[in-house]
């Protein structure tokens, strides 16, 4: 099992940091659910920026789950150490740097996917971050800025010698965004070029997926993002199948369960009015797969109240039930 610095994970499936969807309520169900590793949103290291709502609610740590990895963002190295600091000081237990995101409002920012074009930069944030803090360090990539530049290799190797306990890569260039297929033979070259732990990352929708490409990458696990979006159950899928093991994917009704729980869970942690907001699109991703997905969405996001959305679920919860009895 993947190592990052004393911590052995217990299985080699990570859940990817993803702005707006990681948040508290959802890695702590992922975790419950046999996710191996968990990673807080993207938490910005401008310190005007601490006492903010949203970096709020991002770094609050839950202490049942550990690691407790946090992913910063920034692009001066003197300001992302002090931030490494500070979240570690805040319970902390892994810092991940974010060189991946390709959103523009990050990387106008000179951040994310836009420091990959500047390796000086590159080297003197992880040498900087590194020595601030005894906790790990890890990184999240992309293979490069463009096609036409795709510097993973060196940008591994300048983490690996900064003192980077373990990277993951998702496999496409910052302008590809997330267009095209995932360029497994990238991350291939760099588990090759390299000796720490490589998470491979990018359209790893399922378990066999997951298995496809540990064999041609070599990689030491998978991270898994958009698909696990209303599927906090897959990262246990996937690390049953890697292992061996049998898994049941939920039915309909035991889904509809899990967003019950879900949903009960971000109206506790954001309160009523943002936690009614920020549920829809959570239950948009559960409900995607159902006939009348449009209608029911539709539906839901006309409710304007906790008890409304709880009693919504409960109801799809026993047409779904009773459905299941009939076939």
């Amino acid at each position: 099992m993947p190592q990052i610095g004393p911590y052995k994970l217990a299985n080699p499936v990570a859940l990817a940091p993803m702005a707006g969807v990681t948040d508290l309520p959802f890695r702590r169900l992922c975790a419950q659910m046999g996710a191996g590793l968990v990673v807080s949103e993207m938490i910005s290291s401008n310190p005007r920026l601490r006492n903010s709502r949203k970096t709020a609610w991002r770094s609050v740590h839950d202490a049942e789950v550990e690691p407790r990895s946090v992913q910063i963002a920034g692009s001066e190295p003197a300001e992302l150490a002090a931030a490494a600091r500070y979240n570690v000081d805040q319970g902390a237990q892994i810092i991940d740097i974010n060189m991946g995101c390709p959103a523009k409002k990050v990387c106008k920012k000179a951040a994310g996917s836009a420091l990959l074009a500047d390796e000086a930069l590159v080297r003197d944030i992880l040498h900087a971050v590194v020595a601030a803090v005894t906790v790990p360090v890890t990184l999240k990539i992309r293979t490069g800025a463009d096609p036409a530049h795709r510097n993973g290799v060196a940008i591994a190797r300048i983490a690996e010698d900064a003192g980077v306990a373990a990277l993951a890569v998702h496999g496409r260039t910052r302008a590809d965004k997330f267009n095209g297929e995932a360029e497994y033979d990238t991350i291939a070259r760099i588990v090759e070029a390299t000796d720490f732990p490589v998470y491979a990352n990018g359209d790893i929708t399922c378990a066999t997926k997951a298995a496809q490409v540990i064999a041609c990458t070599g990689a030491a696990g998978v991270m898994v993002g958009r698909a696990a979006q209303g599927r906090p159950w897959l990262c246990g899928e996937i690390a049953a199948h890697l292992a061996g093991e049998s898994f049941q994917t939920p039915n309909t009704s035991e889904q509809l369960a899990i967003l019950h729980r879900h949903v009960r869970a971000l109206h506790e942690f954001y309160g009523e009015f943002m936690g009614v907001r920020i549920a829809r699109k959570h239950v948009a991703w559960y409900l995607q797969g159902l006939a009348d997905y449009a209608a029911s969405r539709s539906t839901f996001n006309r409710l304007e109240s906790a008890t409304q959305q709880l009693q919504h679920i409960e109801q799809l919860f026993s047409l779904a039930t009773n459905e299941e009895l009939a076939a």
